[in-house]
């Protein structure tokens, strides 16, 4: 992925009905404090000037339509980080009558209207921490080594 994103990364945050706890987490890690900014990354207005959108909450049924127009007009290779509990599988609100859930089901129906993402990244909790973000940063850069691995079981 890094070869992709040498020097920075332009984000888009996409609330998709979220309680704005992850939001607040999101404006935090790019103050002083945390300064995600000394590496690269820049907040911009348009998912057409994005790298990556940051994807919070579940997706609403009302937000729908508008959350595929914001990928759709991101420039390929297209990055989605989700985060947070709703935004990764829809948190307390995954079965709902008003949301699709997490960022499974989106790219569920992504995929049915041919809008392709090419990598998809998760930082779960509720809220997320500044510290998590960074380390996500980090992975997508190429500037640290996934912790953890995922183990897919096979029916034999």
């Amino acid at each position: 992925m890094s070869r992709f994103l040498k020097k920075s990364i332009w984000i888009f945050h996409l609330n998709t009905g979220s309680c704005n706890a992850c939001d607040i987490e999101i404006l935090d890690v790019l103050t002083p404090f945390f300064d995600a900014e000394r590496f690269g990354v820049k907040l911009v207005v348009s998912p057409r000037h994005a790298d990556a959108i940051l994807m919070t909450g579940p997706v609403t049924i009302e937000s729908l339509p508008k959350v595929v127009n914001a990928i759709e007009a991101v420039p390929r290779p297209r990055i989605l980080i989700a985060m947070g509990s709703c935004g990764v599988g829809g948190g307390i609100w995954h079965d709902t009558y008003s949301t699709i859930g997490g960022v499974r089901e989106l790219l569920k129906i992504l995929e049915k209207r041919g809008i392709v993402v090419d990598h998809v990244y998760y930082i779960p909790g509720c809220p997320i921490r500044p510290e998590a973000i960074i380390y996500a940063i980090g992975l997508i850069k190429g500037l640290v080594k996934k912790k953890a691995k995922m183990k897919v079981k096979t029916a034999e």
